[in-house]
């Protein structure tokens, strides 16, 4: 992430060489983060921020879940995300909200509940998994490495030490020469991407792992629902399946970063057309359509950041 203009730190904009942490600070030894990845898109009416404001409560939520203090209403980050973009001179960009336990003594239960730095970061960023994979679909595999277990960490909260279950599925692999890595469960059934909700189709509707199966409830899987929905393609929460995605008619990927990615492979294993297919496609019409203006935004989901 190359930052871009000052970053936003517990309560002002600063310069990033001013946004310092100890080294002793509580989230770098015990993992006690929480984040979000936002996207603030160039549309015809200007730079809005995508859905802010549902990431920012799901932000609040995965605080309150680990206790971390919020010293910050969901309403003055949102104008803190919105601060920084304008500060970047981006008109489209990625913004990586952060709040994290600080230097409150060592030992893995914090001395003080209250030492917490929040950070607001803002970068441009283009598609996750390269232009080509958007276009015309990536390669991925079944990694050896599953997702968390039940009732072990919550897989429902945006922490950062949950991301180490994601960075051993990517870098396996990334290692057999995959561009993404896929988890099963606990269960041997579908879980998720190293960073992604997954969809399959199946004789023209959507099937995705239920909150269950160890996901995070994305906010964009839960968008392509609500789109395929509006366009008359029903979606089907439920368990599903390894030898499933083989037999997929389309599979694809979905997540902030990774927006509405096709996936072409599976194990070596070609998924339909052995490219993006005619409902991906139709569905990352509708997803871009957003920030074009080709799609109408019935849901106040873009937010103007002036």
């Amino acid at each position: 992430m190359s930052n871009k203009g000052r970053i936003w730190f517990n309560g002002e904009l600063r310069e990033s060489a001013d946004c310092m942490v100890h080294v002793a600070s509580h989230a770098l030894h015990y993992g006690s983060s929480v984040f979000e990845g936002i996207r603030a898109y160039d549309t015809p009416g200007g730079t809005a921020v995508f859905r802010g404001m549902d990431h920012l409560r799901r932000l609040k939520y995965s605080a309150a879940v680990y206790r971390i203090p919020m010293h910050y209403s969901v309403e003055e980050l949102h104008r803190a995300c919105c601060d920084t973009v304008v500060d970047s001179g981006l008109a489209s960009a990625y913004i990586r909200p952060l709040v994290a336990r600080g230097n409150c003594g060592l030992g893995v239960m914090p001395k003080d509940m209250n030492i917490v730095d929040v950070a607001i970061m803002v970068s441009p960023w283009g598609a996750y998994l390269g232009e080509e994979g958007l276009k015309n679909g990536i390669k991925a595999c079944i990694t050896s490495w599953n997702r968390l277990a039940p009732n072990t960490m919550p897989p429902g909260v945006k922490a950062g030490g949950n991301y180490l279950s994601s960075q051993l599925i990517g870098l396996e692999a990334r290692d057999r020469g995959f561009e993404e890595g896929i988890g099963l469960g606990s269960d041997g059934l579908l879980s998720e991407g190293a960073g992604e909700n997954i969809f399959l189709v199946q004789k023209g509707s959507l099937l995705t792992p239920p909150a269950s199966s160890s996901i995070l409830s994305g906010i964009t899987r839960d968008t392509v629902i609500t789109l395929a929905a509006e366009i008359g393609i029903q979606t089907r929460e439920t368990s599903i399946s390894r030898e499933q995605l083989y037999a997929a008619d389309e599979i694809f990927m979905t997540g902030t970063a990774a927006e509405v990615t096709p996936v072409r492979q599976v194990d070596h294993m070609t998924i339909g057309n052995g490219g993006c297919g005619p409902v991906t496609r139709k569905l990352q019409d509708e997803f871009f359509g957003l920030f074009n203006g080709q799609t109408e935004d019935k849901w106040s989901w873009l937010e103007p950041i002036r």
